[in-house]
């Protein structure tokens, strides 16, 4: 069957949601897949990178059981393909003469027909590939039922090399598995570095990537087929799960794809708030925790975060818990309860003062005679921390936490306290977009989202000056800069990198840019034990920056 050559080709793309280290739901969701293809008549199904295994598997490739348990999946699954049905293109480690490979695995008439290995690994950002894999030899083409296929892999189609090669090797068809996470202006680079590509080798490219959250990542989709003249004619929709086919026809030496679906994709706070509750649904769902809970102070931080996990999980599977103490105003009362009222969620008041009394008795002996100030306010925090650790701990919801970017940055949260949970949706969101994304929701239901209709969050929340409420009369901006003042500087100091100079140079006081500077790198100790959440940002804290705790470097502006 593969010595024949064709003129049509009927191919699949396989947009699923793999969940990492599950090798047999993994491989049920290819069965499906195939068996979807094949009563669409398919010839070839593509499916993203590292599918069996789930993407990114970090250190588990390091585990010789994994690799070789993957690798049996696999054989598995080529064994299946002698009924005649579509042949599979299937992302998978795959060991060989001593090294780990990120590999494709080639699958037709009952077997393992060809390998092809990345060369390209990135070792940037959140990706660290180079750790755990080695690099491939450059690659020629695989032949499918008589088409010549290339098979660069993800990283392999941002630089030129692998695809020059798989051109003066003959390759007809370029056919790409991914695993891109989602992140600001990403859609539009993927876009950039395929057309480079399909106008450096004048072939047509199929593009597989991969939807769903793993840990601090999501993946939003978005696959498409770019022909040789770089007309787009498939685009898929992003965060959704599908199988799109796709008829290609020979002509002269190459090959054309008829034009399909051209979906629209979300942008900017469409694709964000999509991006935050898809991780926070798939963390909570692939870690099999039966709901969630999360403080509701009447504050705009936990406001979203509330309709988020409504939006992502339901209505039912939210508990929210206001924690009063004598700071909390009757306006932030009354607006958490109007919210929860609108998001249909269980709803509990529960002070705290019984809680601080009882800690401030205790530390009576060491505290007294000594002002109050910061210590005794997060005494409150900390108790509100305990409070709903406890409620997790019996009843079993993760508990999600609602520090936003902008805080987190400059030290604005207590650790144990309201830094205490097992995930953030709105950790990589600086204030001002927590704002935007909030007036957003008021104004859409993106598709998907179980939450109400119309105004989810009370126009009070959005409007009130933003205050942590630990003492009388407090504001956050009493300790901050503005918002969209610190968040600019946030920006530049945390995605750009800009010397101190620069910064100051857009307008901003320089002796402002310096406080900023030292307070992040003095919160340093508190993000390392925040809980993770969705990355948005072109570098999110986690795994795409990687600073010191110890450090003693400072700028001069």
């Amino acid at each position: 069957m593969a010595s024949t050559t064709t003129d049509k080709m009927r191919i699949a793309l396989a947009q699923l949601n793999p969940l990492v280290g599950d090798l047999e739901g993994n491989a049920g969701k290819v069965r499906q897949a195939r068996a979807d293809a094949a009563k669409l008549n398919a010839d070839l199904i593509v499916f993203s990178e590292l599918f069996i295994t789930g993407y990114p598997p970090e250190d588990l490739i390091l585990k010789p059981a994994f690799v070789e348990a993957a690798q049996h999946a696999v054989q598995a699954l080529a064994k299946e393909t002698a009924d005649g049905g579509p042949a599979v293109l299937l992302g998978t480690p795959w060991a060989e003469n001593g090294e780990v490979f990120n590999s494709v695995a080639y699958l037709d008439e009952g077997d393992v027909l060809a390998v092809r290995h990345k060369v390209e690994l990135p070792n940037y950002g959140v990706f660290d590939e180079k750790r755990v894999f080695a690099p491939g030899p450059l690659p020629g083409p695989i032949n499918v039922r008589g088409v010549r296929i290339g098979a660069p892999i993800c990283e392999d189609i941002w630089r030129e090399e692998v695809c020059e090669c798989l051109a003066e090797t003959g390759s007809e068809i370029l056919l790409v598995p991914n695993g891109s996470p989602y992140s600001e202006s990403k859609v539009e680079r993927r876009i950039n570095h395929a057309v480079a590509r399909v106008a450096e080798t004048g072939l047509a490219l199929l593009y597989v990537n991969q939807i769903g959250g793993q840990d601090e990542l999501v993946f939003d989709g978005a696959s498409f087929v770019l022909n040789a003249n770089s007309a787009l004619a498939l685009q898929m929709p992003a965060w959704e799960e599908g199988l799109a086919v796709t008829d290609w026809t020979r002509e002269g030496d190459g090959w054309v794809c008829e034009t399909g679906e051209l979906a629209m994709l979300e942008e900017d706070d469409s694709a964000h708030y999509l991006a935050c509750i898809t991780g926070l649904r798939d963390y909570v769902e692939k870690n099999g925790f039966p709901s969630v809970v999360l403080g509701l102070s009447g504050g705009i931080d936990s406001a979203l975060t509330a309709v988020m996990a409504v939006d992502a999980l339901g209505p039912d599977k939210v508990h929210c818990v206001m924690l009063p103490y004598r700071y909390t105003s009757n306006a932030s009362l009354n607006d958490a309860a109007e919210m929860a009222e609108t998001l249909g969620c269980r709803y509990d008041i529960m002070p705290i003062e019984d809680a601080v009394e009882g800690l401030s008795v205790s530390l009576k002996p060491i505290f007294d005679g000594v002002d109050g100030g910061t210590a005794e306010e997060n005494i409150q925090s900390r108790a509100r921390g305990t409070i709903l650790m406890a409620i997790s701990n019996r009843f079993g919801p993760r508990l999600v936490t609602t520090g936003n970017k902008s805080e987190v940055s400059v030290g604005y949260a207590t650790l144990y306290g309201d830094m205490a949970g097992g995930f953030n949706p709105i950790k990589d969101l600086y204030k001002t977009q927590v704002y935007a994304l909030s007036r957003f929701r008021n104004e859409t239901r993106p598709k998907g989202c179980l939450g109400p209709d119309g105004a989810a969050i009370p126009a009070n929340i959005i409007a009130k000056a933003p205050t942590a409420e630990l003492k009388e009369n407090q504001l956050d901006q009493d300790t901050l800069p503005p918002y969209d003042v610190l968040d600019d500087i946030l920006k530049c100091l945390i995605e750009d990198e800009l010397p101190l100079p620069q910064i100051v140079a857009r307008g901003h006081d320089a002796e402002t840019v310096s406080r900023v500077e030292k307070m992040l790198y003095l919160a340093e100790y508190k993000r390392r034990q925040a809980a993770p959440g969705v990355k948005i940002s072109s570098r999110n804290f986690g795994r795409d920056r990687r600073y010191p705790i110890t450090n003693r470097f400072r700028e001069t502006p």
